[in-house]
């Protein structure tokens, strides 16, 4: 760690950034938020010990947390081996497949590699707040993918993170929609731990600072919507979101405002953390984690039935032009999207009126996802566009 001075139902979502409101469903999901979890979870952390590369207790950890995913009910985890001069370690990856986007990916990660000390903090904390989401978001819809992971060999200079993106983002060409970095949130006991310093990029390559900047401001208000905490904007370095930033991926995190004095040391403890603090930031998070990946309400059968009802798309299948009527008068704008099959949005646009023609001849024959965005939830028809 650094140290500073379809023709079924599922979900769709924009891509751009716009100016973040409150969403009670976000809100209800970030309500769960367990505290007795976080304080359990930090306690079982810290009883490993050091746990350095080639250590047992470092695999003992190891299996504590792919335990853990395996219990939430996650299938697709991965243990990624590697190995260097302090031994052979494992990047632990979980992936959650999200609905509408299933090939881009919001990546929130953090390290559970320690050195010196049990590391409680830096970077149980983050630990513990990732699987905090994972078992949150579990059963939640998001239109986005999101890859939970927790790299190894941070504190022997990025060594996981590194390994990572040159031998799976870069071959891959995996697409990534954002990381987010967990690193150092526990707080430091006996001060006002009332603010969460959230990072965004200012190095090269300066193309995607603009987008970083983005996603961190939108951060900084996602966390003062679902959590009590303030906030910081500070610049992004020397944790495990540094190599993604090397490879031109966007960038954010978050870090503690008061900066703990005991990490790196044998008193990196519990009893020197703040586990209320970890609590708000775990519920900041898990409200920005959402935003990110698009998570959505499910539609009830009664829901879907009306709804399918409503909206008509015709011709289908379409040789060049829609239109899209609904039966009801519309009391505001709804959002529709046509999406191809590889989950990439090619045209977007806003409904304003009952009856609309839309014109759709530049685009290729092929099946698309028609997809409507009602408030914060989704329909979707399947649609085939012929020539």
């Amino acid at each position: 760690m650094k140290k500073i001075s379809l023709a079924c139902l599922i979900s769709l979502v924009s891509i751009s950034l716009y100016a973040q409101t409150f969403n009670s469903f976000y809100a209800s999901i970030v309500e769960n938020t367990s505290q007795a979890n976080i304080l359990n979870d930090l306690t079982t952390f810290e009883s490993f010990g050091i746990k350095n590369v080639g250590s047992t207790r470092l695999t003992d950890a190891e299996n504590w947390i792919t335990a853990r995913y395996q219990s939430l009910g996650y299938t697709d985890i991965v243990l990624q081996p590697f190995s260097y001069s302090s031994g052979t370690s494992n990047n632990i990856i979980i992936t959650k497949t999200g609905t509408v986007y299933p090939n881009t990916f919001l990546i929130i990660d953090g390290h559970y590699d320690t050195i010196n000390g049990p590391g409680t903090n830096d970077n149980g904390s983050g630990t513990v707040l990732i699987m905090e989401l994972a078992r949150l978001l579990k059963d939640i819809n998001t239109e986005y993918s999101i890859k939970f992971i927790h790299f190894s060999g941070e504190e022997d200079g990025l060594v996981g993170s590194n390994y990572y993106v040159n031998n799976t983002v870069i071959p891959q060409n995996l697409d990534i929609r954002l990381v987010f970095n967990i690193d150092e949130v526990g707080g430091l006991a006996g001060t006002n731990n009332n603010t969460i310093v959230c990072e965004r990029d200012q190095s090269s390559p300066a193309s995607n600072n603009a987008a970083s900047n983005a996603f961190t401001n939108d951060l900084a208000t996602l966390f003062e919507l679902y959590s009590t905490l303030n906030t910081e904007i500070s610049y992004a370095y020397a944790s495990d979101y540094i190599p993604f930033e090397n490879n031109g991926e966007i960038i954010t995190g978050i870090y503690e405002k008061n900066e703990t004095p005991y990490a790196h040391t044998a008193n990196d403890l519990l009893v020197n953390m703040d586990v209320p603090y970890l609590y708000q930031v775990t519920k900041g998070a898990l409200g920005a984690a959402m935003e990110f990946a698009k998570a959505y309400e499910t539609l009830s059968i009664e829901e879907e039935t009306h709804i399918n009802n409503q909206i008509r798309i015709s011709p289908n299948p379409s040789d060049g032009f829609l239109e899209i009527a609904l039966n009801d008068p519309l009391e505001e704008t709804v959002e529709f999207k046509l999406v191809d099959m590889l989950g990439k949005q090619v045209y977007e646009t806003k409904l304003s009126q009952q009856r609309q023609t839309i014109s759709i001849d530049k685009l290729a024959a092929a099946p698309y996802f028609a997809v409507f965005k009602l408030e914060n939830k989704r329909f979707i028809k399947r649609l085939i566009i012929e020539y």
